[in-house]
């Protein structure tokens, strides 16, 4: 029994370790699982993008709900991309990464930041400044550990 619980955390493990290692959380679903990031500077509220108002940026597509959220995207990548390449922000204030869910999310001084849940948004909301500190800190540098 301990053999193929060792065995199953391993292969998570490695698995969680190489994908890690993108610059971008990205799914087949493309960054921050095919989300709209510009949408959540414009709207408020995540959006799914269309796969048809696609473009390519840090080796990963990102998708957009409008031709204009696409526009101010490639005009600026840096202000609309979330932080951390769109891994959850408590988690790399904490040391690690974590994928992310679109719905849990916030804009700190004009940043975008993705949490895993919104178990774990409640948790980044009570101290996000020092959070933001750590995270800027650690990034990239967890994606090689």
């Amino acid at each position: 029994m301990t053999r193929k619980c060792f065995g199953f955390a391993t292969v998570l493990l490695i698995s969680f370790s190489v994908y890690a290692k993108d610059p971008v959380f990205s799914t087949e679903d493309g960054a921050i699982r095919g989300y709209d990031p510009v949408a959540y500077f414009t709207e408020g509220k995540p959006v799914m993008g269309n796969p048809g108002i696609s473009t390519t940026w840090k080796d990963a597509t990102w998708h957009f709900a409008s031709t204009e959220n696409l526009a101010a995207f490639t005009a600026g990548p840096e202000k609309y991309a979330p932080a951390y390449g769109g891994y959850c922000a408590y988690a790399v204030a904490n040391g690690y990464t974590a994928t992310t869910e679109p719905d849990a999310w916030s804009v700190v001084d004009g940043r975008l930041f993705l949490n895993y849940s919104k178990r774990v948004k409640q948790r980044w909301e009570k101290d996000k400044e020092r959070y933001v500190v750590n995270a800027d800190a650690n990034w990239p540098g967890v994606l090689s550990k």
